[in-house]
């Protein structure tokens, strides 16, 4: 069992910061936190090594959907500081050419001054599931990424589009995993997920009812417990 103060350091999806995480870090208390900030870098590896100079010498890391991404490539610059992994909603596999062909005309439409459009109508409906609490969860995404701004959207946007497969890197980690994702995630659905505790067999694989691409928001209470079941196990 790792000591239960083992740091932790958390990445936050596309257009989220802090907030994302909602009650977690008070469930988590003592436990030392490491927040990753938006940083305005144009590649996946950049996002991983301004992590990586900030993060104590081993630490726990949690990330989901983009933050899933960027903890993998954290993983594979430096997998013996990771002392176990949790990867929730999210995608090991690189950009498809026909997400990549839609990313530049929806930065373009961003930089142009869309980016409450390109949110609310083009990424927001694909996030939630039909929980009572949807409609304040999306107004926070929203305010969570108009806070960011456009070029923080561009260069994550960026990012994603040149992502690295990491199949080799899962395959390569032994320590403690967590596979998680909402029952209902679109951007990355279970397929995702079954691939990544197939290249991980010593991780958990833990699918939240109910929810969709944000389980910590729309179902809390069962996303923590999960959470705090890696920490501790």
């Amino acid at each position: 069992m790792t000591d239960a103060l083992t740091p932790l350091v958390l990445i936050p999806g596309m257009m989220c910061d802090a907030r994302m995480w909602g009650a977690l870090p008070a469930a988590l208390y003592p436990r030392q936190l490491y927040h990753a900030l938006a940083v305005e870098a144009d590649s996946i590896a950049a996002f991983a090594a301004a992590i990586l100079k900030g993060a104590p010498p081993r630490f726990a890391l949690a990330g989901l959907s983009l933050g899933g991404i960027v903890a993998m490539e954290v993983v594979r610059q430096a997998p013996d500081r990771v002392e176990r992994l949790a990867l929730m909603d999210t995608n090991p596999l690189a950009e498809t050419p026909e997400a990549k062909a839609r990313r530049g005309p929806q930065v373009a439409r961003v930089l142009a001054g869309g980016l409450a459009s390109v949110m609310r109508d083009e990424m927001k409906p694909n996030y939630l599931a039909n929980t009572p609490h949807r409609t304040a969860i999306l107004d926070l995404c929203m305010e969570m990424a108009m806070a960011l701004g456009p070029q923080v959207f561009a260069c994550q946007s960026r990012a994603l589009a040149s992502r690295p497969d990491q199949t080799a890197t899962l395959a390569a980690y032994r320590d403690p995993a967590l596979v998680l994702m909402g029952e209902h995630d679109i951007p990355c659905p279970r397929d995702r997920h079954d691939l990544m505790h197939d290249l991980m067999p010593q991780s958990r694989l833990v699918v939240i009812a109910g929810a969709g691409h944000l389980p910590i928001l729309e179902k809390p209470f069962e996303t923590t417990a999960a959470l705090l079941r890696w920490l501790e196990e």
